[in-house]
């Protein structure tokens, strides 16, 4: 299934907005992660629906790639 992009990037917007509040991060540099993450490359490819997910659980996802990552100064 395909979403309007449109759409999906405001769902983006929505998803890096709270992801930067609760990371506390800059948008900037939630928008970098965000982009390189795990998280976006399913919800671009539409892999397994993953776009339908809540924002708040997509953003849950991303907080977890987030304390993962080596790039995390955590």
């Amino acid at each position: 299934m395909t979403a309007n992009k449109t759409l999906l990037q405001m769902k983006y917007a929505r998803i890096i907005a709270l992801f930067a509040k609760k990371a506390h991060i800059t948008e900037l540099n939630a928008l970098d992660f965000f982009y390189a993450s795990h998280t976006y490359l399913f919800m671009s490819e539409g892999i397994s629906n993953f776009h339908c997910l809540s924002d708040g659980y997509l953003t849950d996802e991303l907080m977890q790639e987030f304390f993962e990552s080596p790039l995390s100064s955590h």
